[in-house]
């Protein structure tokens, strides 16, 4: 009698999971690729090419890009003080990116934590928590950043602090809705009945459901907000020299739109592709988080094999 041993399927790891779903969707990989090198920028381009993007060069002012003799520096062109543009793009990903995370993790910490309250809480303190919400919401946020940013000084934290107080309603809104829908649910009741305290249930049963759509949120989010940091450069009440955005880059850069393009085209179109990338990524991650939507990633591709 003949044994037939059969060989054991390899498990993969979570990690392999996650990156053969993300590979079969070649846009949100594109996307993430493009926020890794955008990130690495923010990270080493101030240490890398700090001294290079502050460097005057009055005889390269407004240096057209493409030409290569002047160096790969300024391949990019150069702006109004002969700066290469390049070397400024790439340290100016710190500040902006910074911003952008920052308001966006603020706003979202604080805006889940007050959710979560407004909708497992007493009804009375979640009736006050929206109608705080409903007062925030009723200026545009915009406004209230201009408003807030020309009575303060505009440095990086103030600007961090406004964007996060504009966007707190979106994550405490959102959160309150998801709260409510999933304590209804059977295993949020049977905990209730074994005795389980309310922190418990909270952040053991309730927390982990609405996580993922606060996740897409904040991936979306974290677009708008830089689009608002750029505006507000633009404007003149954001960040202002000798630090640098690339909001306050194409601000520099537009009066000088029929004469020298590239110097508010390139900041831009860094904007662009970064809030591109963002959104591309936030929709995959809308169905990489939604179980009942999951399976369209997972299944892997028999064609060619």
């Amino acid at each position: 009698m003949t044994s037939i041993s059969a060989t054991p399927t390899p498990q993969k790891s979570s990690l392999q999971i996650v990156l053969g779903m993300l590979w079969r969707d070649k846009f949100a990989t594109a996307a993430v690729i493009f926020l890794l090198i955008a990130i690495l920028c923010a990270i080493l381009g101030p240490a890398l090419f700090g001294d290079i993007a502050t460097k005057q060069n009055l005889r390269g002012r407004n240096a057209p890009p493409f030409e290569l003799e002047r160096g790969f520096m300024m391949i990019l062109g150069a702006d109004a003080l002969g700066r290469p543009l390049l070397a400024r793009i790439i340290v100016a990903a710190q500040n902006t990116l910074t911003i952008a995370a920052g308001a966006v993790a603020l706003s979202a910490t604080f805006g889940a934590a007050l959710g979560l309250v407004a909708g497992y809480g007493p009804r009375w303190l979640g009736n006050a928590i929206m109608r705080l919400a409903d007062v925030i919401m009723s200026f545009p946020s915009l406004l209230l950043a201009v408003i807030v940013l020309y009575m303060l000084s505009p440095s990086v934290g103030n600007v961090i602090l406004v964007l996060a107080i504009t966007r707190i309603p979106i994550y405490l809104r959102t959160t309150r809705a998801e709260v409510l829908e999933v304590k209804e649910r059977m295993f949020v009741q049977a905990a209730q009945v074994m005795g389980a305290s309310s922190s418990r249930i909270v952040f053991r049963h309730i927390l982990p459901m609405v996580i993922p759509t606060l996740v897409t949120i904040a991936t979306l989010d974290f677009a708008f907000v830089m689009l608002a940091e750029s505006a507000l450069s633009f404007l003149g009440i954001g960040i202002q020299p000798p630090e640098i955005t690339w909001g306050l880059m194409v601000a520099q850069g537009k009066q000088y739109l029929s004469s020298a393009w590239w110097l508010a085209f390139w900041p831009g179109l860094a904007i662009i592709l970064t809030t591109l990338s963002l959104n591309l990524l936030s929709n995959w991650l809308r169905i990489a988080l939604d179980p009942a939507q999951r399976w369209r990633l997972e299944i892997s591709h028999k064609g060619g094999k």
